[in-house]
């Protein structure tokens, strides 16, 4: 048997998967990731709306995804329409907490399939902490350190069914996977409707998870605290 071998950029291209087949599917639109990565030498948070997750285990890394204004509310607008929610109930700014909330549920959806993938293919599990979503006004960058011994970081460009682009920004400890013997990797059946009913309680209780703009740092000093910053 010839040994197959799974690097980091591998990882990322099971991360970006994620990320296209749970937005596609919430929406019920076409999400793709562009066929290049850039190299980049650090992660960080930018405008309009930026969320975060660290992960541990068998790999170490940090997941983040910056959303334009424009995206944000697309995604937004599109999967709650698709769920029957009326158009004229929706929010109109991409700062209101109903917006923040429903983009942290669905990267928590993504990392959630993308740690169910990383467990079937690699054969190691990894756990994630809670997605942290943040409105970042046009003067303020936040970069983000994962405390990682030797990261790799690239980003990737996303375009909605509008064209509206977003991007994620992936570091991790670079790595590699080699597989010594032959296992089954059952197939991760993606269902959209499973999808659906979870955001659907979860917004229910969004109001125990607000995120507040970023106009003042002052205004959040135990996030930034968290940040190390």
């Amino acid at each position: 048997m010839s040994n197959t071998t799974v690097s980091t950029d591998d990882i990322l291209l099971k991360l970006c998967n994620s990320v296209s087949g749970v937005l596609s599917a919430a929406t019920h639109t076409k999400i793709d990731h562009a066929a290049m990565v850039q190299k980049i030498n650090k992660t960080s948070l930018k405008p309009d709306i930026g969320c975060f997750v660290i992960f541990d285990g068998g790999f170490s890394g940090l997941v983040i995804i910056n959303f334009s204004a424009n995206a944000a509310m697309e995604i937004y607008t599109d999967y709650l329409i698709s769920m029957g929610m009326p158009a004229d109930e929706l929010a109109t700014r991409h700062t209101s907490d109903e917006v923040c909330n429903v983009m942290g549920e669905l990267m928590n959806q993504i990392l959630g399939k993308f740690i169910a993938t990383v467990s079937q293919d690699l054969q190691t599990s990894i756990n994630q902490s809670q997605p942290k979503m943040l409105t970042v006004n046009q003067q303020l960058i936040i970069s983000i350190e994962a405390n990682l011994d030797n990261p790799v970081s690239r980003r990737v460009s996303f375009r909605t069914a509008k064209g509206n682009v977003f991007y994620l920004e992936f570091s991790i400890d670079e790595t590699e996977f080699i597989q010594i013997k032959s296992f089954e990797s059952s197939d991760d059946d993606f269902d959209p409707d499973t999808l659906i009913e979870q955001h659907q309680a979860s917004i229910k209780q969004a109001s125990t998870k607000q995120a507040k703009p970023i106009d003042d740092p002052l205004d959040n000093l135990d996030l930034l605290d968290e940040l190390g910053i």
